[in-house]
């Protein structure tokens, strides 16, 4: 990363890599990090994106070289024409990302150096002198956006209607080649690997007792946090938990029927989890085998880019495939701008391929674990399968709105859920 200009006692920097024309604008190789300091400095951090990046954003949207609309009505080819053009459209006339700027500016932000690669990350603490620390992990297509609204109900609930003593400290990094953190330059930033630098981060910032919290690879990165169970991290709460049993994820990986006596959430469950594997999955199969190559297409592409990721903010928010009922389009926006300015294409790929497992199958965990089921969720977990994955079990709940991005979706309801998920640990 690179330092762009420097006002007052803050400096301001580009994060990873804008594309060559704005690298070059400013005199840096594309994808250059931070120079290397003490591994264990924290150092602010303040986004500016060149202007230089932004015009050359509306350049490429106006020269997009469209594909044939669908041949169907629906959107079982993928994401529409129509829809696609008009926000697209938006993105290069209508759309200011110095807004978005401004607005994560506004909260504390730094960069610290782990393993070798600069962690990114917001640190915001509560007001209330007994909050619990807690970091929360986004996923893909995600990133801090998605939790930008979640920020205010957790660090100062009694503003929203909670308690003083249900208050948390945030920690929101983003994953290694995501957003603003640096882009691993060799194989091995997998889970594990990031759930030990998680850990090293929150003993970094003082913290010595703690909770974990994510969805999508938040989940997968908590699950695994609890299993290596460092010092401090006393639990954690997941909203995509992994609890597919042995026999039920040998029948999906076998396409076979389900298994002979499931009960009617279980069978719920299998069929939600066979219509993925069969008709929803494609992408995940390719960043799995080929984050390259893909990588190729939407680095060089805006349209390709939104489109890439619409198409699974249309599948898995809570919104019957109308992602627009539930954000706005400069909320999507946001989140795809940030891919684009940081171009993070590839580099958030590689993450599927350094994991390449499946991860709804049941993990096995024994810290205490707290589970919220979304409606919109890719499946939603039964508790049956949850007691035999999570074995400490201390929240599960089931409610009726929000899906896969659920602190995006439902701000209001996933504070009340994390507040009341780790109450009993606190």
């Amino acid at each position: 990363m690179s330092e762009i200009s420097q006002s007052s006692s803050r400096r301001s920097f580009l994060g990873t890599a804008v594309g060559a024309v704005a690298a070059a604008a400013i005199g840096v190789r594309p994808g250059g990090l931070f120079a290397a300091s003490e591994d264990s400095l924290i150092r602010p951090f303040r986004i500016h994106v060149p202007e230089a990046a932004i015009t050359d954003l509306r350049r490429r949207i106006a020269a997009t070289r469209w594909p044939e609309r669908e041949t169907v009505l629906d959107q079982s080819q993928g994401v529409r024409l129509a829809k696609i053009k008009s926000l697209v459209s938006y993105w290069g006339a209508g759309y200011s990302w110095r807004k978005v700027e401004d607005r994560l500016n506004a909260i504390p932000q730094f960069v610290t150096r782990i393993d070798g690669l600069d962690i990114q990350f917001a640190h915001i603490r509560s007001r209330h002198p007994h909050a619990l620390p807690l970091i929360m992990t986004h996923g893909w297509p995600g990133s801090i956006m998605e939790l930008l609204k979640v920020i205010g109900p957790l660090t100062d609930p009694t503003a929203y209607g909670g308690r003083a003593e249900d208050a948390f400290h945030l920690v929101l990094p983003s994953m290694p080649g995501y957003g603003f953190s640096g882009k691993p330059q060799g194989a091995g930033w997998n889970p594990e690997r990031i759930a030990r630098a998680w850990a090293v981060l929150m003993a970094r910032l003082g913290y010595t007792r703690y909770v974990s919290q994510g969805g999508d690879w938040g989940s997968v990165i908590s699950d695994v946090m609890a299993r290596q169970a460092p010092p401090g991290l006393i639990g954690i709460h997941v909203n995509m938990p992994a609890t597919v049993p042995p026999d039920v994820a040998k029948a999906l990986n076998n396409g076979d029927p389900a298994p002979a006596g499931l009960s009617a959430k279980e069978k719920a469950a299998f069929d939600s989890l066979a219509n993925f594997y069969t008709k929803d999955c494609g992408y995940s199969a390719m960043m799995v085998t080929r984050p390259q190559t893909v990588g190729y297409g939407l680095a060089d592409s805006p349209a390709g880019q939104a489109a890439w990721m619409y198409d699974k903010f249309a599948s898995w928010t809570h919104s019957g495939g109308e992602p627009e009922r539930v954000l706005t389009r400069d909320e999507m926006l946001d989140d795809i701008s940030l891919y684009w300015f940081t171009n993070s294409a590839t580099s958030s790929a590689q993450l599927y391929w350094e994991n390449n497992a499946n991860n709804f199958n049941a993990v096995d965990i024994s810290l205490p674990a707290a589970i919220t089921v979304f409606p919109g969720e890719i499946y939603r977990a039964p508790k049956s399968w949850a007691e035999r994955s999570y074995h400490k079990l201390i929240y599960f709940n089931e409610v009726d709105k929000g899906g896969h991005f659920a602190a995006w979706e439902q701000p209001e309801l996933f504070s009340a859920e994390i507040r009341a998920a780790f109450r009993s640990l606190r």
